[in-house]
């Protein structure tokens, strides 16, 4: 009679389709992601957060471009901001709430780039730079500046965008929504 190893028991264990083997698997899923998936991401982003999710409608566009830039163009021609320079930075039509982001640090950041900052708020903010020196930021779907946001200071900021994945963050903000207030609640309109 041979004698299994340890690792082929544990794996037909695992496979087994029972709630404890359900529950061990689950619990040996978050150990990874969180001790050795997210670590590796810091270590690869050079990012603190190097995927984040949008919590907020702060950066949503409500229709396509063209229809945005009219409702919006008023505040960004007031600081100089015209069409053409929106259009040619990265996200141009904006973020979605459920978006998953892929954070990079950086030791430049332009204006256009859309970056992850400590702010004095709950949750580092997600705004675009409208300015570099100091760093200043804007939601593209705020009226107008918060005051958190006028002066960052470099140290502040986490990371830019790079890279969006559209809607899987529901994944986890669906657990997260029903004890938001009620006017934060739900799809961006």
């Amino acid at each position: 009679m041979e004698i299994k190893k340890l690792p082929e028991k544990i794996w037909e264990y695992l496979k087994k389709d029972s709630w404890d083997s359900w529950i061990v698997s689950i619990i040996l899923v978050f150990l990874v992601i969180k001790f050795i998936f997210f670590p590796l991401m810091s270590l690869i982003t050079g990012s603190a957060l190097p995927l984040v999710i949008v919590e907020s409608c702060s950066m949503y566009h409500h229709s396509d471009f063209e229809s945005w830039w009219i409702d919006n163009s008023e505040w960004y021609k007031l600081h100089n901001i015209q069409k053409s320079e929106f259009e040619s930075w990265n996200f141009p039509n904006g973020l979605n709430k459920g978006d998953i982001i892929l954070v990079v640090g950086s030791k430049e950041y332009k204006k256009g780039d859309i970056i992850i900052f400590n702010a004095q708020s709950k949750y580092p903010l997600i705004h675009r730079i409208i300015s570099e020196s100091p760093i200043s930021t804007k939601g593209d779907n705020n009226f107008m500046q918060l005051e958190m946001e006028k002066e960052i200071p470099k140290e502040a900021v986490i990371g830019k965008a790079v890279f969006r994945i559209p809607i899987l963050g529901w994944i986890k903000l669906i657990f997260f929504e029903p004890f938001k207030e009620e006017g934060q609640r739900g799809l961006c309109v």
